[in-house]
């Protein structure tokens, strides 16, 4: 039969929240949130001046994080279309 632990001691579940950095396969740039669309959809436009079609990550819709019109935000774009993103950080 298997070992049971005490009642009162539970096993720590410890969070990695560096799984973003992890992933090597997405590019990553820094923009502005420069117009809003309907659908959760963004355009931002990256420093370098190019224009990206975002939408929020799915950590950012669980903990409600809002982005406006004008916040500088992180997109991740996959390598394969650099036309579309997906916002996985809000500066503050």
């Amino acid at each position: 039969m298997a070992k049971r632990r005490p009642r009162g001691k539970r096993k720590r579940f410890e969070r990695n929240f560096d799984q973003e950095d992890k992933r090597d396969d997405h590019v990553k740039l820094n923009g502005v949130v420069s117009q809003v669309y309907a659908g959760g959809q963004f355009e931002v436009t990256a420093d370098s001046g190019a224009t990206v079609r975002a939408q929020l990550c799915g950590r950012m819709r669980k903990f409600r994080i809002r982005v406006i019109l004008g916040d500088r935000v992180t997109v991740a774009l996959s390598p394969y279309d650099l036309t579309h993103g997906m916002i996985v950080f809000r500066d503050k």
